[in-house]
């Protein structure tokens, strides 16, 4: 067998911290039983997870119809095409795909021989013991774990608690046995959580601690899957750097390009409400959290209204 230039980098996990070249024209099995390729030790991995597939070069990898899925990039997936970078993630252990020669190999092609038939049937105990010393989903950085693969590593392993985001802002995300139920950045309530799960989503510097339950009730809760929620805050996240260099920065404020000269007729009611929190607040920002429209609809009829003669910047 050749190898092919590619490693396993494990990145959280039972080998966090280790890594494994992968030879060309063969394939590796993910999974929780104990003879094959790459053994993961715990409640939400299936016995035959998912493979990686080595093809002359190229690298693929499917899902072997897993119970709790398996996610390329926060994505779920059943069978893609792997790139340098690209991360994976099987239950809570995840591995990036890299270029070049492994540094701290973690056996040869099969790294299992110290799993026991016990561990296997001990997934939760012997799980607990691998994630000691290294990112997991208790704490670390979202330069160790993406925010994607963290809230999916939390959906798939059911967990109730508050995942806690500290960076410039301190974001909240509020989970109920894996599904996300409130959110909220600087416990300001009055913004809209939905408004806050999207924006917190596209944080990529900062630590993160996962705390106990937090039993408080909210008069409006989140009710999407993740993926959905995922999804769109990706969208949103695009959609806001096209808008970016169009409008000014959120710290800055707006006023009424007085006099008027387009009649205010001509504007519709979702165009007014904004004109009208601008008129009342004037900062960017405070209109984006003040308005029940999304970030990009603000930013677009921000946008409108500027390059209309309405408004301009204070």
């Amino acid at each position: 067998m050749s190898s092919s230039g590619y490693v396993l980098k494990f990145i959280s996990g039972k080998y966090q911290g280790g890594e494994m070249p992968l030879e060309d024209n063969r394939e590796y099995i993910i999974g929780r039983k104990s003879d094959i390729d790459i053994v993961i030790v715990e409640d939400m991995v299936s016995r035959m997870h998912a493979k990686i597939i080595l093809n002359n070069g190229q690298v693929y990898i499917q899902d072997l119809g897993s119970t709790n899925g398996t996610f390329v990039n926060g994505e779920r997936i059943k069978r893609v095409r792997l790139k340098e970078g690209d991360r994976i993630l099987v239950g809570t252990s995840l591995f990036r795909l890299e270029k070049g020669e492994a540094k701290k190999a973690v056996g040869q092609v099969k790294i299992n021989k110290t799993v026991t038939k016990e561990e296997e049937r001990q997934p939760q105990q012997a799980q607990r013991k691998t994630m000691l010393g290294g990112p997991s989903i208790n704490q670390g950085t979202l330069a160790d774990i993406p925010m994607a693969d963290l809230l999916q590593m939390i959906s798939v392993s059911k967990k109730s608690g508050v995942l806690v985001i500290k960076g410039q802002d301190e974001g909240k995300i509020f989970f109920r046995s894996g599904q996300i139920h409130y959110a909220c950045i600087n416990e300001n309530h009055s913004l809209n959580p939905v408004k806050a799960i999207y924006r917190i989503i596209t944080w990529d510097k900062g630590s993160y601690r996962f705390d106990p339950p937090d039993n408080r009730k909210f008069v409006v809760e989140i009710d999407e899957d993740l993926d959905v929620i995922l999804m769109e805050a990706l969208r949103q996240r695009d959609e806001l750097k096209k808008l970016s260099g169009q409008i000014p920065p959120l710290n800055r404020s707006l006023t009424l390009n007085t006099p008027i000269s387009p009649p205010l007729k001509e504007l519709k009611p979702d165009q007014l409400d904004v004109l009208q929190l601008i008129i009342n607040y004037g900062q960017i920002k405070t209109v984006m959290d003040k308005s029940p429209l999304s970030d990009v609809d603000v930013a677009k009829t921000i946008l409108f209204l500027l390059t209309k003669g309405y408004i301009r910047e204070a």
